[in-house]
């Protein structure tokens, strides 16, 4: 899953990001509440985690615009303010959760399971299901009850986001940044050559469902 750490001490974000890392998430860094609201806003991310204390906008400011713009990606607040009023202030703008400094990351990554399955996002700690199939999201293995095959990392992540979002057709500007990341050159029409893959995998799998492009937008997940 995709990360963002909107974080001013650099060294602690470096070091967040290095665990967080380890145990199997994409993390971007950026070090104020700016570039934190510019990055949150592309909607590629499955969650933020956001300091307070900031400089150009502090944290209570970037969740209140995301907000205001409908962005309901899962938000965990991370700040060395304990008091009860900051708590509420921050849970009140839309805050899903609220980690007081210092922290363990352990606990840190427990609250993140915490959120993203109140979300919707994991059906376990790490699966994530759509119909009779099910997508591992630590061996990137798709199954069914005809089988299993593995998928590759491009597969995986753009099937896991389609299976996040399942009731949307998944825009092709959306698939690539979850897939390549914001700073990618990669090119839509390649990206058909990917879901030619991912569709013959579900074949081999007897899926009951399959991917159809929709023209001119992305794809979307449909039954047979």
């Amino acid at each position: 899953m995709r990360v963002l750490l909107v974080e001013d001490e650099k060294e602690l974000a470096r070091a967040v990001a290095k665990l967080l890392t380890k145990d199997g998430y994409d993390v971007d860094c950026v070090y104020d509440g700016v570039d934190g609201l510019n990055f949150a806003s592309t909607g590629m991310y499955d969650i933020i985690l956001l300091d307070v204390m900031m400089p150009k906008m502090n944290g209570f400011e970037v969740l209140s615009e995301l907000r205001r713009k409908r962005l309901d990606t899962p938000v965990i607040m991370l700040t060395a303010l304990s008091g009860e009023d900051d708590k509420v202030n921050g849970l009140d703008r839309g805050a899903d959760d609220y980690v007081s400094k210092p922290f363990s990351v352990n606990e840190l990554l427990a609250r993140m399971r915490a959120v993203l399955r109140r979300k919707g996002k994991l059906v376990s700690d790490n699966k994530l299901e759509y119909a009779e199939a099910s997508l591992d999201l630590t061996t990137y293995i798709l199954s069914t009850p005809y089988g299993e095959i593995g998928l590759t990392g491009k597969e995986f992540e753009l099937l896991r986001y389609m299976f996040e979002y399942p009731s949307f057709v998944a825009t092709k500007e959306n698939l690539i940044l979850k897939a390549w990341g914001i700073n990618s050159e990669f090119e839509s029409n390649n990206l058909e050559v990917y879901m030619s893959f991912l569709r013959k995998k579900l074949n081999h799998l007897n899926a009951s469902f399959t991917i159809e492009s929709v023209r001119g937008v992305g794809y979307r997940l449909v039954s047979r």
